[in-house]
């Protein structure tokens, strides 16, 4: 006789259920699940049973190793990095968007905000709305719990990517007022 999918299977002589043929286990044991008891222990339960927490844990690792290498390798001072100088200034002579990141990125880990903003301040702003974005993504990710946040617009997206570029552009220029903007 045909069983339909999900309908319990056939039961033993004596009314109980009949072990499955390969594996040798009875059908009500693979159902069972654990159910915790409080909100706690609910995230804990999610957090070990599905690898939910791995994506924000590598995003972190990620942050985390190039703000470490931006702390033993200071931008600020006139010696060779590792890597070896900006590809871009090299071949250019100007700076790039790079170099005054990597040089706010230093300042703000130092918790000099008027220096981080001096070399990039259309980055740093940027800064505290991705802290948000990725606190929000980790706990619905990780616990799902729902974080008050704000959709922003594309436009508002394109505008300020927009920006970005004019203000890259514009901070090269030799003449005042631009030349304020980044001092190597």
């Amino acid at each position: 006789m045909l069983e339909q999918a999900g309908a319990p299977g056939p039961l033993a002589a004596a009314g109980g259920p009949v072990p499955h043929p390969e594996s040798g286990t009875h059908e009500h044991d693979q159902t069972w699940s654990y159910v915790p008891a409080n909100r706690f222990e609910r995230i804990i339960h999610a957090a070990w049973t599905r690898p939910s927490w791995l994506a924000p844990l590598a995003v972190l690792g990620c942050v985390g190793a190039a703000c470490t290498y931006v702390l033993q390798n200071d931008p600020t001072d006139s010696q060779l990095d590792p890597l070896g100088p900006c590809a871009f200034k090299l071949l250019t002579g100007l700076d790039c968007p790079g170099c005054g990141g990597t040089r706010m990125v230093w300042y703000l880990l130092h918790g000099n905000i008027a220096q981080a903003a001096r070399f990039h301040i259309v980055a740093l702003v940027a800064v505290p709305i991705l802290a948000w974005a990725y606190i929000v993504w980790t706990a619905k990710r990780v616990a799902g719990i729902t974080l008050p946040s704000k959709r922003i617009p594309l436009i508002a997206v394109f505008g300020y990517l927009l920006f970005w570029v004019v203000f890259a552009v514009l901070r090269n220029l030799p003449w005042a007022p631009f030349d304020w903007f980044f001092v190597s």
